[in-house]
This record gives C-alpha cells, structure tokens and sequence, in this order.
C-alpha cells in the first residue's frame, strides 16, 4: 500500500483526538472536515519541504516532549497549521497561516485558545518568543520552535535531503541569488548563541545542526 495514504489516516486521526481533548464537543465528520482542508493544502504542488510528511516528522519530536508541555492540545494544532499556507514567493506565510487555523477553529475552541494558536504560528516566521509571554506559554513556545528546526540537528544524510527539498521549493530564484540569500539565512542561524531554546534539543542537536548549516554553507558557497 501506498505509504502516504497511511501517513494522512494517521494524521487525520491525530488531529481529531487533538481537537476533540480541547472540545468533546466536536463531531468526528466537522475534525475530518478540517483535517481534509489542511491535507489539500498541504499536498500542493509547489511544495517539497512543506509536505505532510514534515507534519509527521513534528508529531514524532512532539511525542517525545509532549510530557514537557502546558498545552499539549494547543501545540500540536498549532503544529499542523503552522505551514497551511505556504507559497515560496511571498514573505507573509506564518500571518496567512495564523489566520486559516483561527478561521478555521474558531467555531471550535474559545477566543483565548485561537489566539494562543495564532500566536504560537506568528513566533515560527523569525523563531523569536515575544518578551511579553509568560513563562508557562514561553516554554510551550521554545519546544514548538525546537521542534520546528529539529531538522537542522538530523543526521546528515537526511539534513542534505531537507537543503534539497527546499531548493525544489524556491527552483523559481536563480542559483546565484538562491546561493546569497540562503547563505544569509544560515548565517544569520549560526550568529545567534543558541539554535535552539529548550535544554532538551540544545543537548542532543545543537552541535549537529552547526555542523550541518556548515556543510551546507561550504556547498552554497560551489554554487
């Protein structure tokens, strides 16, 4: 059988047993109803990266810090909306992202917990946490933000696979401005002190990532 069938029941059926811990309310059909419209969006065609098997990689990191959080529910929703709008030539993904998940569940969760949602999905455009949020909503953010680059510690084989799906991503640009703009990008992670903000992933996958983006950034610099 075909392996993406199964990724998208298991998904379907996680995403149900997600909304419905936050309201028991919710029918099976109106969660297969939502989960349906986050699946089209995330099997379009200008997508290699951003694709439901990156959804199922987040749910296994998830599962293993799920103990960690304040708001399992909340993050893993905020997970699957996250990249529910993603079109590589424009720069307002995470806002139009943020506003389909509030759109979407706002007949199903509470203001408080739409706006955590969309909160949550704004800090994943620069992966900064607003200095404003407190310390219960600060660590459920710093583990959805690890979590989202805990791609960058894999191991390289699988990392190469990730630079290369992303450069599927942007075909569109250039090799040259594709090069500059990427090599930016990656800088710019290896200047902050810290890839990651949670003890748990900086642990086990900061010296890997750096050494990752390096490799990376000797490639871009062949280009």
């Amino acid at each position: 059988m075909n392996e993406l069938p199964l990724i998208n029941m298991d998904l379907g059926n996680r995403f149900y047993l997600f909304l419905s811990a936050l309201n028991s309310d919710v029918m099976p059909e109106n969660a297969q109803a939502l989960w349906q419209d986050i699946s089209v969006r995330y099997g379009e065609s200008q997508r290699a990266y951003h694709t439901l098997s990156h959804i199922e990689q987040l749910l296994v990191q998830f599962d293993n810090i799920k103990h960690y959080l304040a708001e399992p529910h909340i993050v893993a929703l905020a997970l699957y909306y996250h990249d529910v709008i993603y079109d590589p030539t424009r720069a307002d993904n995470e806002q139009k992202s943020a506003e389909y998940a509030v759109d979407a569940l706002s007949s199903y969760l509470s203001p408080e917990q739409c706006q955590y949602i969309y909160a949550l999905i704004m800090m994943t455009a620069n992966h900064q946490i607003d200095e404003s949020t407190d310390s219960v909503k600060y660590s459920d953010a710093a583990y959805l933000l690890d979590m989202d680059l805990s791609i960058l510690g894999a191991p390289w084989s699988t990392y190469e696979q990730y630079a290369n799906a992303i450069r599927q991503e942007y075909a569109h640009v250039a090799d040259d401005n594709y090069r500059d703009g990427r090599t930016a990008l990656l800088q710019g992670l290896l200047a902050h002190p810290k890839l990651y903000l949670t003890d748990y992933y900086y642990n086990q996958l900061e010296a890997q990532a750096r050494d990752n983006i390096n490799r990376e950034l000797t490639s871009l610099a062949a280009l």
